[in-house]
């Protein structure tokens, strides 16, 4: 008879573990507080604008290699897009000047491959691959041109946190496993219809078809700790008791995680602020689905048909205003790209507000950061918060589903 394995939490990291733990003999059961998976990662129908949405915008890299041996075990790997070589379209919003970074198979990049104003030396990012524990970002890149066309914008939305604070040995690990492993592993990829079409439909159909248990509107109340092992799980009125041989992951957010552990974890957040306009164009300037912006509220457009959205990371002054005044913002960033009418009208909208998108990706949080074993022998933690070796990403959570699986097998 196989062990049981029970997982708290149905986020990316979740669902990662549970197909992990099937292909390691675990009977898998696998809880959720809320009425669907995917976490921050979700989809939802919006009936203002009626159509689909992201709860937040990803570019990924063909460089993540967790994320697409995830969705290749689902079934999913064709769900993506993106275009055949590694190519950022970049606009300035001030200049009007347009250019597309594109990573080569060695370093530096040519002049051909760069943004306007930057030279090879610029790309050449060695004091971050060797940086202490306690550095930041912004200390260890040349500033000037490549810091606002090249670096800000990329390690920004990568790591979700103000360069001059963010740890620059994150963004370092991150760098090794895309840009410096050359052009193979920095083609940007898209959704190509939402993010659950891509990441959570079709690993609760194969969770399902494997016999694993999904419950929703199950919400962890309690848990004993008072000993070596855990002895039951507690949802509400009911009691989950566990044999002797049941493991359990716990794949939630770091705050209950720590609430119901009595661990010291990394609390401080930094928000992500998205915007979804409803209108439909023929394409971006730079004719991929994407597009960087420089110099406005708005960091990165994103193209689905009928729909235009907006990413805007460490958005912690931005998401303080009311919807209505950010969607003013980003709209005249849209429309600037756009080139539209100085006199085209706001179109509906929708603005949506992740407070809580990422832990505050510092160096003091990269240390206290948990790995995936804990002290209770049947217990391992997951999460996009753990410690990885990357910033709190989808690369990540996916990854942390694995790795809490390897330390209870």
């Amino acid at each position: 008879m196989s062990r049981h394995l029970h997982i708290v939490g149905a986020g990316l990291a979740g669902l990662s573990a549970a197909l992990r733990g099937l292909e390691a003999g675990f009977t898998v059961s696998l809880y959720e507080a809320s009425g669907q998976a995917g976490g921050r990662c979700r989809s939802y129908a919006d009936m203002t604008l009626g159509v689909t949405l992201d709860n937040g915008n990803h570019l990924l890299l063909s460089g993540n290699r967790e994320t697409l041996a995830y969705l290749e075990r689902i079934g999913a790997q064709d769900t993506l897009t993106g275009p055949e070589r590694a190519c950022f379209p970049f606009l300035d919003l001030a200049s009007g000047e347009s250019w597309s970074l594109q990573p080569g198979y060695l370093m530096p990049w040519s002049a051909a491959r760069r943004a306007p104003g930057t030279s090879a030396a610029d790309y050449l990012p060695w004091r971050l691959l060797t940086a202490g524990p306690e550095a930041v970002v912004a200390d260890c890149l040349p500033q000037g041109s490549a810091m606002d066309r090249v670096w800000r914008p990329l390690l920004v939305s990568a790591l979700n946190m103000p360069l001059e604070q963010a740890s620059a040995r994150l963004a370092g690990r991150l760098l090794r496993e895309t840009l410096l492993r050359g052009e193979t592993a920095c083609r940007p990829l898209v959704a190509r219809d939402s993010l659950g079409a891509s990441f959570v439909d079709p690993a609760l159909a194969v969770l399902e078809k494997a016999g694993a248990t999904v419950r929703f509107h199950e919400r962890l109340t309690g848990l004993d700790v008072t000993t070596e092992r855990i002895d039951y799980l507690a949802f509400g009125d009911r009691r989950v008791m566990l044999a002797a041989d049941d493991a359990i992951i716990l794949a939630l957010p770091a705050e209950p995680a720590s609430a119901f552990l009595g661990l010291d974890m990394p609390l401080d957040h930094q928000p992500i602020v998205n915007g979804h306009f409803r209108i439909d164009i023929a394409g971006l300037p730079g004719g991929e689905a994407f597009l960087g912006l420089v110099g406005g509220t708005a960091e990165w457009l994103f193209r689905r048909d009928g729909l235009i959205s907006t990413t805007t990371s460490a958005a912690t002054v931005l998401a303080e205003r009311p919807a209505g005044e950010i969607a003013e913002l980003l709209w005249q960033d849209i429309a600037r790209a756009l080139a539209l009418p100085a006199d085209h009208a706001l179109p509906p909208y929708r603005i949506v507000k992740e407070k809580r998108a990422t832990l505050a990706q510092t160096s003091a949080m990269a240390l206290l950061r948990h790995g995936a074993e804990t002290h209770w022998k049947n217990l391992a933690l997951a999460g996009d918060w753990t410690d990885t070796g990357l910033p709190c990403t989808i690369e990540s959570a996916v990854r942390s589903g694995r790795l809490a699986v390897e330390a209870l097998s």
